[in-house]
């Protein structure tokens, strides 16, 4: 392996183990894994631990020993620069973790001295990973490769006022001076290309998310979970999960819990015969109220976070997974979409028919789908959905659209890219 590395490249990401995320980190810790298979060395730079909401040793053990991982100085400024929970915008511009920015560019160039990386790559949603990338690659001209993944500004997001001035600013500066920008939505990468038409149409790329074969079969192999395997028994109830965060915005819930209660209050549905698990949503003390005014906590069930391999035993084990996506985020598709394909479970998704996330959906034979913002529609799709999965008759993912979105297969293609990126700089 050591005798063909020959290229190295530097990776800027904030998520990387040990923090605790949802699908975030796993984008990046395949990356770096896999394109080594491919003729080139990974070299990490990231952020110091302390800058992490939560962390967990549970993926370290998921990172080659032969991958240098530099954390950098960061500090969060929601934590670290406040005072009585209250801190000045301005150090929180464009994130929590500009400060960031300092650490990283001064490891960076530590790094490159030191290893000599042919090419650059950050990813988004950290905008601060971008603005890392940007001065490195004007301090040294490495080329650089930006992984947007989502879109960095929509029209209402970030909101009028600084903020969305420095998105604009950053976005407007990487995009002019990136070799490639990554998407991982059609949607997106249309919109940029109408959004910047003076620049090369071959700046945009497309790169979906996806899962890790590797450790779904390791969980397999383990634990012998079949496709057929529930959480549930013949007398227990339906058992439905969404894992990763839900935010109250880009994918609230309530018209689901709406639609839970005016079920029950039909006495259509009940604890004893369906249960709803909202594992890590991130934000629970929020929920937690609406489920006990609509006296719904018999039936959704807010779960702590867990870690990376139990949460995809979890969704093994489940009788059907369920997607949470606003018709604002309709350029975006959440990446845990990928995983359950690979799971191999029923999906009931709640979002915009004309958005990327359902076309994905549809596109791998995943039907049931309801608009989030509707509650009456939810419940007709609810009850049928659960009656699909009581006879048998849910459909999964397709085999084509399984393989399709390995992330082996995505580390191939980013390979194939950053080699074209050197060659073109050879001609």
């Amino acid at each position: 392996m050591a005798e063909i590395m020959v290229k190295r490249v530097l990776m800027v990401a904030y998520h990387y183990p040990p923090v605790q995320v949802s699908s975030g980190l796993q984008r990046t810790l395949a990356f770096s894994k896999y394109i080594r298979e491919h003729g080139w060395a990974p070299i990490v730079l990231s952020a110091n631990p302390r800058a992490y909401a939560n962390v967990s040793t549970d993926q370290l053990q998921d990172i080659p020993s032969d991958i240098p991982v530099v954390s950098a100085f960061a500090l969060d400024t929601s934590k670290h620069l406040s005072i009585g929970g209250r801190y000045l915008d301005a150090l929180a511009l464009p994130d929590r973790w500009s400060s960031w920015w300092l650490g990283g560019v001064w490891s960076g160039l530590r790094i490159i001295r030191k290893y000599k990386p042919k090419l650059i790559w950050s990813t988004y949603p950290i905008a601060t990973a971008h603005l890392i990338g940007l001065t490195l690659h004007k301090l040294t001209g490495l080329p650089w490769v930006a992984d947007f993944r989502d879109s960095m500004t929509e029209p209402t997001y970030p909101r009028e006022g600084a903020r969305r001035k420095v998105f604009l600013w950053i976005e407007k500066r990487t995009v002019h001076a990136c070799s490639k920008a990554i998407f991982t939505t059609p949607g997106a990468v249309e919109m940029y290309r109408e959004r910047y038409p003076d620049l090369p149409s071959d700046k945009w790329l497309l790169m979906p998310n996806g899962y890790n074969e590797e450790i779904f079969s390791e969980i397999e192999n383990v634990d012998s979970l079949g496709a057929t395997q529930s959480l549930v028994r013949e007398d227990g109830p339906i058992t439905l999960v969404h894992s990763g965060v839900i935010y109250p915005d880009e994918r609230d819930p309530k018209p689901f819990f709406q639609a839970i209660s005016e079920l029950k209050k039909q006495h259509k549905i009940n604890g004893k015969g369906l249960k709803v698990i909202l594992r890590a949503t991130g934000h629970d003390e929020q929920f937690r109220p609406i489920l006990e005014d609509l006296n719904i906590q018999d039936i959704v069930n807010l779960e702590t976070g867990i870690p990376y391999r139990d949460a995809l035993k979890e969704m093994l084990l489940a009788d059907g997974l369920i997607i949470f996506q606003a018709a604002n985020c309709n350029h975006q598709v959440p990446a845990k979409v990928y995983e359950y394909f690979r799971a191999r479970k029923p999906v009931l998704a709640l979002t915009d028919a004309a958005g990327d996330t359902a076309k994905t959906l549809a596109d791998a034979g995943l039907t049931d789908i309801a608009p989030l913002d509707d509650s009456e529609l939810i419940k007709q799709t609810l009850l049928a959905f659960m009656t699909k999965l009581k006879s048998g008759s849910a459909a999964i993912a397709s085999d084509e659209a399984v393989a399709k979105y390995s992330r082996q297969s995505a580390a191939r293609l980013l390979a194939k890219w950053f080699d074209a990126i050197l060659q073109s700089k050879v001609q």
